[in-house]
């Protein structure tokens, strides 16, 4: 088929890339010249494992174009994809802005070209943006067309997997015609025997929100489990193995931490709680999951103050990961943002290193904050004379360092460890001053 991808963001630039590597002709489109530019060089401007090898294939075989013109790759398009950015508002509301300026602009465009043509929401959007972007197309031209939901459930740092192998795909509209179109495009990732589920265009908006919601729920759940653990002696180790064997509840999304961050999670769950809001309900859970989660990404600096009695300006810590998550280079809303901010403000240095994210992170975090960080090359040097480390991501290569080198190269071999990657026996075997989430403290 002949697809157009509106928007090379995250979903849009992998979304277009595994739809060329499956045969279709795909012209991802971007406002961005420079963008545009670095991809028709073969640049990919973000950190996706995998990624590069499906686009170099589909660069070569000629199925995957860039263009900064709409018109041109809309015209020959049967499927257009709408991977545009959909950021929170103040109150938690999804800013559309964006989705709908498009949607006008290909309504103007379908009036010319006079043939039916599927227009698909890939961004993550309200409940009711379907009939919204409909409405904004038939504004502005009588050509027949279809308004479809696609929502993508892709884990960043393994969004390619994600896409070729989905555990479903959701297509929500009220046109068989427009139906049958998508489980046609989608049938080559789902050999296995995965559903294509088909409902209403509502439906699958919630669909996308409700997931989220719900992996953030228990994410916090069991933050405050952990928090409980702490104060009663209780290891969330050995709870969460315990209560993630029950099939009812399942075992992912139940690791104690710093709290969840990311495109997705934050701004999701913001979005599901406003439209509960905006329809007269209050939605008590979210409530809890969001004021957790804020208070979480700052617990590890709780016990930092605590540990020195307040005493921190002056003090420097190596801080190993900046990314939200491992295997990419995505800082927005990562709890490292807010631990580097806070210990700024308490007048602590620090020394930061994460295998991919240094660059964004520099973008995304604010001068006072910088002015107070050292950027170094590797994990080594990071720990290097501090008086502490601080984990925030739980990146592989932090997973098995030569141990004994916090006691030989920092001040003391002090760890307040926000992913729990150690073994509480083998750091007191080590001697490790080692702090972590939800089980008990080591030699301190």
């Amino acid at each position: 088929m002949n697809l157009a991808v509106i928007g090379t963001g995250y979903v849009g630039l992998v979304a277009g890339t595994c739809f060329a590597d499956s045969g279709n002709n795909v012209v991802c489109v971007d406002i961005d010249k420079k963008k545009v530019n670095q991809l028709k060089k073969g640049k990919i401007p973000i950190y996706e494992p995998g990624l590069n090898r499906v686009f170099d294939r589909a660069i070569r075989e000629k199925r995957l174009h860039f263009t900064t013109d709409l018109e041109s790759a809309v015209e020959q398009a049967e499927i257009i994809f709408l991977a545009l950015p959909t950021p929170p508002g103040a109150n938690g509301e999804a800013d559309l802005s964006a989705v709908l300026k498009v949607s006008e602009q290909l309504g103007e465009l379908f009036d010319k070209y006079g043939t039916y043509k599927i227009v698909v929401n890939k961004s993550t959007v309200p409940v009711g943006t379907a009939d919204k972007v409909k409405k904004k197309i038939a504004e502005k031209t009588d050509v027949e067309f279809d308004v479809v939901s696609n929502p993508e459930f892709l884990r960043e740092g393994a969004a390619v997997e994600d896409f070729m192998k989905p555990e479903r795909v959701v297509i929500g509209t009220s046109s068989d015609r427009a139906a049958e179109k998508m489980k046609t495009l989608y049938e080559p990732f789902v050999r296995s025997g995965n559903p294509i589920l088909v409902m209403d265009e509502k439906s699958s908006e919630m669909t996308k929100y409700a997931a989220n919601a719900m992996l953030a729920t228990k994410i916090t759940f069991m933050n405050e489990v952990a928090n409980i653990c702490e104060r009663v002696g209780a290891n969330v180790d050995n709870v969460r193995i315990g209560v993630g064997t029950d099939s009812r509840i399942g075992k992912r999304f139940l690791f104690a931490g710093i709290g969840y961050g990311g495109s997705c999670f934050p701004k999701d769950v913001q979005a599901i709680h406003y439209t509960a809001a905006q329809n007269d309900y209050e939605f008590k859970i979210l409530d809890s999951v969001m004021k957790v989660n804020e208070r979480q990404k700052l617990s590890i600096v709780e016990k930092i103050k605590t540990y020195f009695n307040g005493e921190v300006e002056g003090k420097t810590f190596g801080i190993w990961g900046l990314s939200f998550k491992p295997e990419t280079d995505d800082v927005r809303e990562a709890p490292s943002l807010y631990i580097t901010r806070s210990l700024a403000k308490l007048g602590a240095r620090m020394k930061a290193y994460d295998p991919e994210a240094m660059e964004t992170f520099q973008e995304s975090v604010e001068k006072e904050t910088l002015s107070m960080i050292e950027f170094v090359e590797d994990q080594d040097q990071a720990i290097d004379g501090v008086d502490a480390l601080v984990i925030c991501t739980e990146w592989n290569e932090f997973r098995r360092p030569d141990i004994d080198k916090f006691a030989r190269m920092m001040k003391e071999p002090l760890i307040f460890d926000g992913r729990n990657l150690y073994d509480l026996q083998r750091a007191a075997d080590h001697n490790l001053k080692y702090i972590s989430v939800g089980r008990p403290s080591v030699n301190v």
